[in-house]
């Protein structure tokens, strides 16, 4: 099947970083004209570039503040914000990750709902003093004004100690073979030990984010149980969500 395909050659370039057109043919036992149209399919995700003879991996590090951030697709950002804190149930323990898309969850929450909050998001933080009902925990002990979140400086993520039911996730880049990426090391830590324990992760994202690999995978695509985002998703993703099992919801 071509998103499989797709899927197996992303991953291949990722690992390797560099594959030329000869290799991908004889490894995947497809012509270079199927390998060709293929390889434009992923040049167009944005997630490997061609180069002479070949492809390779395209990495993007560069962490954007929150400003620029939130001006991005911002109406899609408070739409799925909106629409993932219709998720949240009283009695829920939740984690809402940093991000300018995950913060739009709070405006729309109800603000005498009774929850537990972990968080390392400034903006979930202060609304959180406006909520008589939920218990706060703060994770993180650098604050980060470039994001607007905290961070452990000190090794322990602190996340693996608690019972979370329902993990909000952000990612810089989404791809099928790297997974829920992120620029920030420092950030790396408190999003992988939450996905590792929480029940249910799932992941706010608008449609811009797809095809993005940046510097670190804290966690796998496959790993999802829920992913909101705009209506602009890729085919390619909304197949595979359907392959995976994934619940995808669109506004």
């Amino acid at each position: 099947m071509k998103i499989q395909r797709l899927e197996d050659i992303e991953k291949l370039v990722m690992e390797r970083e560099h594959v030329t057109i000869q290799d991908l043919c004889s490894i995947f036992k497809v012509s270079i004209n199927t390998i060709r149209r293929d390889v434009d399919t992923l040049v167009k995700r944005g997630s490997i570039e061609k180069v002479y003879g070949g492809v390779r991996a395209k990495k993007t590090s560069t962490l954007i503040s929150f400003e620029q951030r939130d001006t991005m697709q911002h109406e899609q950002k408070k739409a799925i914000g909106k629409l993932a804190s219709s998720l949240i149930e009283p009695n829920d323990i939740i984690f809402i990750d940093s991000g300018t898309t995950t913060s739009q969850i709070m405006p729309y929450l109800d603000p005498n709902i009774t929850c537990t909050i972990f968080t390392n998001n400034f903006d979930v933080i202060h609304a959180c003093t406006q909520m008589p009902n939920v218990r706060l925990f703060v994770i993180g002990s650098l604050y980060q004004g470039n994001t607007r979140s905290f961070v452990n400086v000190d090794g322990d993520p602190h996340g693996h100690r608690f019972n979370i039911n329902k993990a909000f996730m952000a990612a810089t880049g989404v791809t099928t073979a790297s997974g829920l990426t992120n620029s920030n090391p420092l950030e790396y830590e408190i999003k992988h030990s939450i996905c590792d324990k929480a029940r249910e992760i799932i992941l706010l994202v608008d449609g811009s984010k797809f095809g993005k690999s940046t510097l670190l995978t804290y966690w796998p695509l496959d790993g999802v149980s829920t992913l909101i985002t705009s209506d602009d998703v890729p085919e390619e993703y909304v197949e595979y969500c359907t392959e995976h099992d994934i619940k995808l919801l669109t506004v």
